[in-house]
């Protein structure tokens, strides 16, 4: 499985931006997908994703600002982010779980400047 990101950018406090993933080679049966983030000095964080039966995982800060959603006919997972903040700055990783194993597509960094 191959991932690639686009989106991302810089915006300005109250902001929002869109980033979407498109998966491709052997995308049979991909579990879910979705989106980390990493901060300058900090770990890497799960944000949202949804499986492929369309059940979702937000994580707490970005509830109700960020929504995400899938095309499965288009492999293709949007991260629509709205009313973002400094905390938001970081570097987007897209992600794919097909069981057993875990995909990563190349960060793009989201800065929101306030």
């Amino acid at each position: 499985v191959q991932l690639q990101a686009s989106g991302g950018g810089l915006v300005q406090a109250g902001g929002s931006l869109r980033l979407s993933c498109a998966a491709s080679g052997s995308i049979f049966s991909i579990n879910r997908m979705g989106w980390y983030r990493q901060a300058p000095g900090k770990q890497r964080d799960r944000v949202a994703d949804i499986t492929s039966g369309g059940i979702t995982y937000y994580a707490d800060s970005v509830k109700g600002r960020f929504t995400i959603s899938r095309d499965n006919a288009k492999n293709t997972v949007v991260l629509q982010m709205n009313s973002l903040n400094a905390d938001d700055t970081a570097v987007y990783y897209c992600n794919a779980l097909q069981l057993p194993r875990t995909y990563w597509g190349p960060g793009t960094q989201v800065t929101v400047s306030s």
